[in-house]
C-alpha cells in the first residue's frame, strides 16, 4: 500500500517506478512531524537524514558569532532538506532549520540512500538528478548575491518562487534577500 503518493510523484518525474519498487523504496524513510518554530537540525548536532517535505515550511539559516541570521534557502513541500555537508561527510551541522509552520517529513538516512541506489541504479540516477537541481539552484542564489542589486533579486525571487511571497512572513523573506522590511514593501510598491 502507497502512504505518500506525493513523494512517489517527486521520483516519477524523473524515473518510472512499479508498485513494488516503490512500496520498497518508501518502507526507507519514517516520518517526521514537528510544530511551528521547532528545529529540524540545530548546528552542532549530527545530521542522519535528509528530508523529503510533505507538509509545511522550512527554513535553513546559518547565525554568526554576533547573532546574525543568514537564511541560505525555505522548502516547502514537495522539496528536500537538510544539513547536506553534515549529512554527506557525517559532520556536525553548521546550520540551523527552523520550522515556519508545522510540517510533516520523510526521513531518509544516508546508509538507506546508499543501499537503494546499489539496489536500484535507476534511484541513483534520481538522486544524482535531484542533487544536480539542488546544485543549480544554490550556484543562481550565490550568483545573485554577487552581481544582482537587493530589487533584482526580489524580482528574481518572485518569478522563480512566487508561493514563497504567500507562505513565507515578509520579515524572513527580506532577511533571505538581504534587506530590511521596509525596502521589501517599497519593492512591491
Amino acid at each position: 500500500m502507497i502512504k505518500y503518493p506525493l513523494l512517489r510523484q517527486q521520483i516519477e518525474r524523473v524515473i518510472q517506478l512499479t508498485d513494488d519498487e516503490y512500496v520498497y523504496i518508501e518502507n526507507h524513510f519514517t516520518e517526521k512531524k514537528l510544530r511551528r518554530h521547532q528545529f529540524l537540525v540545530q548546528e552542532g548536532e549530527s545530521v542522519s537524514k535528509e528530508y523529503f517535505v510533505l507538509e509545511g515550511c522550512l527554513k535553513t539559516y546559518h547565525l554568526s558569532n554576533e547573532g546574525k541570521e543568514s537564511i541560505l534557502q525555505f522548502a516547502l513541500e514537495d522539496w528536500w532538506t537538510t544539513d547536506f555537508e553534515a549529512y554527506f561527510k557525517q559532520a556536525p551541522a553548521t546550520v540551523y532549520i527552523d520550522c515556519l509552520e508545522e510540517s510533516r517529513l520523510l526521513g531518509l538516512t544516508l546508509d538507506d540512500r546508499e543501499k537503494i541506489s546499489r539496489e536500484m541504479h535507476k534511484m541513483e540516477h534520481y538522486f544524482r538528478v535531484i542533487s544536480n537541481a539542488h546544485s543549480v539552484a544554490l550556484h543562481r542564489r550565490v550568483l545573485s548575491l554577487l552581481t544582482m542589486d537587493a530589487k533584482q533579486r526580489h524580482d528574481q525571487l518572485l518569478e522563480l518562487y512566487p508561493s514563497f511571497f504567500q507562505r513565507i512572513p515578509k520579515k524572513w523573506i527580506a532577511a533571505y534577500l538581504g534587506v530590511s522590511r521596509e525596502t521589501l514593501s517599497r519593492f512591491k510598491k
